[in-house]
């Protein structure tokens, strides 16, 4: 079988800070003044290597996504996602493009389910020298029932989805407008944490690429299942078609929730 394997380091892994969990212990996001090795700012958005460098052979950078310790993507304001998603973008492209690595992974863990271990809202890119592309995702669990189509981007839910429930996507053309991705990754961040399940407190955004389009999958997180776990069985809700209805209706039809 093939896969890409790739070492993991236990020991830096044990010294990494940790409030996710455990909100009492100090955020290393929110003492900007002793932060080192910063590459590039917007304002109070901060792009800086990873400190804990836990994936051997790669290199790691986090984004931090602003100055608010306990806001996240939903309740920003269009602006400042669009700012973020922007940077982010940025640097992933000039990541892929610098010729030193094979692949590099942008994506986002926010909540206890996640696999994260900071609160503070942020995004991280690792670049990888040697990495198996053609094994990061298939297109088709990027692709589903149309939600919206703005100005060259697509907003779908999974048809055929990675694991299984709720899995919203984004699709970027070429030439496809970066603030109509940034809108409607808030837009499906909202539904899922608003809408889709009562105390849905996790979930991760990935992104990829390939032949010249851009993907984001946004998916929400709990328990995973065993049947996915153990057999790699991915599971089709029923339901699909209603999520996809009730987006439409809320964001796109009525209007009733905005982010200005």
């Amino acid at each position: 079988m093939e896969i890409n394997l790739v070492r993991f380091n236990t020991d830096v892994g044990k010294t990494k800070p940790e409030n996710m969990v455990n909100e009492n212990n100090a955020c290393p996001f929110c003492d900007v003044a002793n932060l080192k090795n910063i590459l590039d700012t917007d304002g109070d958005i901060i792009f800086l290597k990873n400190k804990y460098l836990v994936i051997e052979g790669a290199d790691q950078f986090v984004l931090i996504e602003g100055k608010e310790c306990h806001s996240d993507m939903p309740a920003y304001s269009r602006e400042h996602m669009r700012r973020v998603i922007k940077m982010g973008l940025k640097h992933w492209s000039e990541l892929l493009n610098c010729g030193k690595y094979e692949e590099v992974l942008f994506f986002k863990n926010f909540g206890p389910m996640s696999g994260g271990t900071i609160r503070h809202p942020h995004m991280q890119l690792v670049g990888f020298p040697k990495l198996n592309s053609e094994l990061l995702f298939d297109p088709e669990e990027l692709r589903g029932i149309v939600i919206a189509k703005e100005n060259g981007v697509e907003l779908n839910i999974s048809n055929f989805p990675r694991v299984g429930f709720g899995e919203l996507n984004v699709i970027v053309e070429e030439g496809g407008n970066v603030d109509t991705l940034a809108d409607f990754l808030q837009i499906g961040l909202h539904y899922l944490t608003n809408f889709f399940r009562k105390n849905l407190h996790s979930y991760n955004i990935f992104f990829y690429r390939r032949a010249g389009i851009v993907y984001a999958k946004m998916m929400p997180r709990f328990a995973t299942s065993p049947y996915f776990v153990g057999y790699n069985i991915h599971f089709l809700p029923r339901n699909i078609t209603q999520i996809a209805e009730e987006v439409k209706r809320i964001y796109f039809d009525e209007k009733s929730v905005t982010f200005d």
